[in-house]
């Protein structure tokens, strides 16, 4: 229970990794917004994981959709201690073929969303005078370039920047802003990925995945599993001495 009594915020928690760490935070005692763009499965995930977690509707593009789901939030819970940013999107192309209109929305929710929420979090944190913690997630995308991938992975950089600049500056009023960087992680939305790859590398169907898989160390792809103890690390007390940092959670695929 070493979230008890602590209330948080997870964006684009309705499923996958979000709702897996949101599931996590209960289980250590804390309340949990379950933030998402899609209200009515956000509803459904925080009805099936109990009380203690609320939903809440936020497309972390539009300002005053940020603001209304913080003012929602601190209603009906009281404040916020934790903070994840979690709502982001993959896209993928040759850079030949790099849409502008795909581009935007990448750097509108993975960097604008992350900035901005975190941005309107920190300012509740202040005016509390408590403090907090703020996980950003990043990528091991953001760690290097990949030949298709160039969209993503310069988003999932720009996170990694974001969050050693906010930590630096955020430290002073007692808020704890870190990363973490998962590798390649199973789910419905690897399906795509995988559909992507396929198309352009000329593979079979699963192929991307299981090569995928078989190349890291550890002897699988991720799941959403294996980050929740980094996140629930992260935004306990035993973390108030780690400020800007990001952990690579990657089976050992990236090492810095």
């Amino acid at each position: 229970m070493r979230l008890r009594g602590k209330n948080a915020l997870i964006t684009g928690a309705a499923r996958g990794i979000g709702r897996a760490f949101a599931e996590a935070y209960v289980r250590e005692g804390a309340n949990v917004a379950i933030a998402d763009i899609n209200i009515a499965r956000a509803r459904e995930t925080a009805a099936e994981i109990g009380p203690a977690a609320i939903a809440v509707e936020m497309n972390v593009t539009r300002q005053d959709s940020i603001d209304r789901a913080i003012s929602e939030i601190v209603e009906k819970l009281g404040h916020i201690d934790i903070l994840i940013n979690n709502a982001a999107i993959f896209t993928a192309a040759p850079i030949i073929e790099i849409d502008r209109e795909d581009y935007q929305r990448a750097f509108d929710i993975n960097v604008s969303g992350t900035l901005f929420a975190m941005q309107a979090v920190a300012r509740h944190m202040i005016a509390r005078g408590k403090g907090g913690k703020i996980i950003n997630m990043a990528s091991q995308a953001g760690r290097r370039g990949e030949p298709l991938v160039a969209v993503y992975c310069a988003t999932k950089a720009a996170v990694i920047s974001l969050t050693q600049s906010a930590g630096l500056n955020l430290i002073r009023h007692g808020i704890n802003v870190n990363a973490i960087a998962p590798g390649v992680v199973d789910g419905e939305h690897w399906d795509a990925v995988d559909a992507f790859f396929a198309r352009h590398e000329n593979k079979p169907v699963g192929q991307k995945k299981q090569e995928v898989g078989a190349g890291v160390p550890f002897g699988r792809m991720g799941v959403a599993a294996d980050l929740t103890g980094m996140a629930v690390f992260l935004a306990t007390n035993e973390a108030d001495y780690i400020v800007a940092q990001c952990y690579n959670v990657d089976g050992g695929q990236w090492m810095s």
